[in-house]
C-alpha cells in the first residue's frame, strides 16, 4: 500500500510541476496531441504503460 501512496504522490508532483512551471507549453501539448488520431493515441499510452511497467520492475529489482 506504501508503494501506492509513493506512486500516486510522485505523479502528482510531476503533474502539479507540468502546471506550476508551463502551462503554456502543457497547452501546445494538448494541441498536438488533439491533431494525433486515435490509433496514435493509443499507441502512445501503450507505450507509457510498457515504460511505466519498466520503470517499476526497475525500482522493484534495485530495491525500493
Amino acid at each position: 500500500m506504501e508503494f501506492v501512496l509513493l506512486a500516486l504522490g510522485l505523479v502528482l508532483i510531476l503533474e502539479g510541476l507540468v502546471y506550476a512551471l508551463a502551462p503554456s507549453l502543457l497547452e501546445q501539448l494538448l494541441a498536438a496531441l488533439r491533431e494525433l488520431s486515435i490509433e496514435a493515441r493509443r499507441l502512445i499510452g501503450f507505450f507509457c504503460i510498457v515504460l511505466g511497467l519498466i520503470f517499476v520492475w526497475c525500482a522493484h529489482y534495485l530495491g525500493a
